[in-house]
């Protein structure tokens, strides 16, 4: 990539070879969004930085950004507030951007600024930023639904619904995503994927009702636990001895965290760690899933598997809230529109489950093992932190100190068989 013209040369061949990691962080800014106009600014701010990571020329993109970003009103003395309100009044206008700045990632994807992968860098901070206020928004939405008493699986459902629409305007949206182009063979070897992944949501939902946020991500640390037991057992994988015993801190300090709970519910407990079953067992049959012949090239994209996954999850949650909530539906209804609290925490928390789960997917595709580890743990303990100071939950030490072991202990077991390795 060498001159600004040539951004705009061949928008057919941008489509063709898109860059994964422009394509992911610019989502993850449009899915998250609070305002969709803002929405749209951020999309196009955040091509044009990625852009930048890729091109060895500032003043050319400045110039890009000036063709953008500076509509014809600039000629009759807008200020910069009304500049940015022209540039996000159209999604047309910026999906061109976000097709030229894939060319420009296709291109020059190796040149790295200052030997910094800038791409990579904004997957982790939309990834944690996701992540982050997911967590909020779901409280907020279960709180303002009348906790776990309240509709904790139709606020479940209805945050799968939205990322459902949402990869479904992705699909059908002129040269934003192209549909996997499976068989129904194909499919139907996608709904256990789809199921287990909807059991590990609804529980993992119902468990950040039941008690706080900071308990229930200490117990969801606890899933390499479960996902040992469930591998070994039913998939016939080998756990090494070193990994067993990275385990028991991984326990202990769940039973620290549980001690410290000042609103400890065992609702909270036991539905945590049935979601870390079903995660378990998602991620067996996920990897299962993708060794069939030719699947990968037919789902076209991670992003195509990770909306399938999220499309079946949504059909068996509505199976569950019907049998579960579907007498209430209608008091649900009265609720929401009497506050726009719950609706609206409902959307936000649909956008952002949507949006950090693909790019985490995203961004452990271009890390290695030790990287994801340490970025996996370091989510955990952000999440923890920071959600319980917002929501003003409370962390006594032994609390703290549980979490420290518990998630010590999780990024230890993730890195142990190397660690050993090298030893040797």
């Amino acid at each position: 990539l060498k001159a600004a013209p040539k951004l705009r040369s061949a928008p057919d061949r941008a489509s063709q070879h898109a860059s994964a990691s422009s394509r992911a962080s610019t989502r993850a800014m449009c899915s998250g969004a609070v305002d969709p106009r803002a929405a749209r600014t951020g999309l196009v701010y955040l091509e044009l930085a990625v852009v930048q990571g890729a091109s060895s020329s500032g003043a050319q993109l400045r110039g890009l950004a000036g063709r953008r970003l500076a509509p014809q009103g600039a000629a009759a003395g807008l200020g910069p507030q009304s500049r940015l309100n022209e540039a996000s009044g159209s999604w047309g206008r910026s999906l061109e951007t976000f097709r030229q700045a894939e060319a420009a990632v296709a291109e020059g994807s190796s040149e790295k600024k200052g030997g910094i992968d800038i791409a990579l860098m904004l997957y982790f901070f939309f990834w944690y930023l996701g992540n982050y206020y997911y967590n909020i928004t779901n409280k907020l939405a279960l709180n303002a639904g009348g906790g776990a008493t309240g509709f904790p699986m139709t606020i479940a459902t209805l945050q799968l619904g939205v990322g459902v629409l949402w990869a479904l305007f992705l699909w059908g949206y002129p040269d934003c995503r192209s549909p996997p182009k499976i068989t129904w063979s194909d499919y139907k070897a996608t709904l256990p994927v789809g199921f287990t992944a909807a059991g590990a949501h609804a529980a993992s939902v119902f468990a950040l009702s039941a008690g706080a946020v900071s308990f229930g991500q200490i117990v969801k640390a606890a899933e390499p636990a479960f996902a040992a037991l469930v591998g070994t057992l039913f998939y016939s994988s080998s756990v090494s001895l070193a990994k067993w015993l990275c385990l028991i801190p991984v326990i202990g300090g769940v039973v620290l965290a549980s001690l410290g709970e000042l609103n400890f519910a065992w609702a909270a407990l036991i539905t945590a760690a049935i979601a870390n079953v079903f995660a378990a067992f998602k991620a067996n049959e996920n990897k299962k899933l993708m060794s069939t012949a030719g699947l990968k090239d037919r789902m076209g994209s991670v992003g195509n598997q990770f909306a399938l996954t999220m499309i079946n999850s949504f059909l068996f949650c509505c199976v569950l809230t019907a049998v579960t909530e579907g007498h209430k539906f209608g008091a649900f209804l009265k609720l929401c529109g009497s506050s726009n609290v719950l609706l609206m925490n409902i959307i936000f928390s649909g956008l952002w489950f949507f949006g950090y789960n693909e790019l985490a997917t995203m961004t452990i595709k271009k890390t290695n093992a030790v990287t994801q580890s340490v970025a996996n743990t370091a989510k955990r303990v952000i999440v923890i932190v920071g959600v319980a100071i917002i929501l003003g939950e409370a962390l006594p030490p032994i609390k703290l100190i549980g979490c420290g072991v518990g998630i010590g202990g999780v990024f230890l077991y993730s890195i142990i068989d190397d660690l050993v390795k090298r030893k040797k």
